[in-house]
């Protein structure tokens, strides 16, 4: 698979792993907008939130969970940011279903 996610999970691109089990792989955003900025994809390629159907829900929740177990052992207790960008308009970038974990800093709104 040429997908560039697809290719750091199997350890063809390397990364700095944070968190990985055998649904999931978090490593560090190579390109970091906080002080902590963790993606979180699934193993399985799903090219976006909008692609995951019904079967895939105890994957969704698996990814929350993760995000929120990183960010407790990073130590955000002030809070952190989950974003998770879905097609061109949503400033998905990489076709392959990730979560995004911003946190060390204070988060500002509107996003975007």
């Amino acid at each position: 698979m040429s997908c560039v996610f697809c290719k750091i999970i199997d350890s063809t691109i390397p990364s700095t792993p944070v968190f990985q089990d055998d649904l999931v792989y978090a490593f560090a955003d190579i390109n970091p907008k906080a002080p902590v900025h963790v993606l979180i994809v699934p193993r399985e390629h799903i090219g976006s939130l909008d692609q995951a159907d019904e079967s895939k829900r105890a994957l969704l929740g698996h990814l929350l969970w993760t995000a929120a177990e990183i960010a407790r052992k990073k130590g955000l207790a002030n809070g952190y940011r989950i974003v998770v960008n879905t097609g061109a308009e949503g400033g998905q970038t990489v076709d392959h279903l990730h979560l995004h974990l911003l946190g060390g800093r204070g988060m500002t709104w509107p996003p975007g």
